[in-house]
């Protein structure tokens, strides 16, 4: 079983990032992204390590083995990005997806956010059915605010109001 710690972005873990996220874009989802598609990748302080923006890693030693970032879009709002976990740590046994999310959970209630918003496509079932059971409810692309912004493959959205997380725990 691995042993799985969640760190801050540093950029030591730059490549790993890359390493991890672009063959899972490219091998699994069958997007024909580049590096020079996603210059955020090569920014990540810059872009998402500001105000109340992160960038956390699911490290199984050295290895990254899982990513997720809220990007600050204003109005004590953040957008989730960038949520990815190797396929060889997916699944409630390991809870990488799980321990990532709780942390950018517990970031917004530090920073005293109201709504986390995420844009997918619809071919992720898998992810859609882990964003529901953790709260998200799909939200119609012109409900979402206009500070989001939404990448080009993205056709399915998602708002979580933190008043309801807040208010359970």
């Amino acid at each position: 079983m691995p042993s799985i710690h969640i760190a801050t972005y540093t950029s030591e873990h730059q490549q790993g990032v890359i390493d991890l996220i672009l063959p899972i874009q490219r091998e699994e989802f069958g997007l024909p992204v580049t590096i020079d598609a996603q210059p955020d990748l090569l920014a990540i302080s810059d872009v998402y390590q500001r105000g109340c923006g992160q960038f956390w890693l699911a490290l199984d030693g050295a290895e990254v083995v899982g990513t997720i970032a809220l990007l600050d879009i204003g109005l004590q709002q953040v957008a989730l990005r960038k949520m990815f976990v190797r396929a060889s740590h997916r699944g409630a046994e390991f809870g990488v997806a799980k321990a990532l999310l709780n942390t950018a959970l517990q970031w917004s209630r530090e920073k005293n956010l109201r709504d986390i918003y995420l844009g997918t496509t619809a071919h992720f079932h898998a992810a859609h059915r882990f964003y529901e059971k953790n709260g998200f409810v799909e939200v119609a692309a012109n409900e979402l605010p206009e500070n989001f912004s939404a990448m080009q493959i993205d056709t399915k959205f998602y708002r979580l109001d933190l008043a309801t997380i807040y208010s359970k725990n």
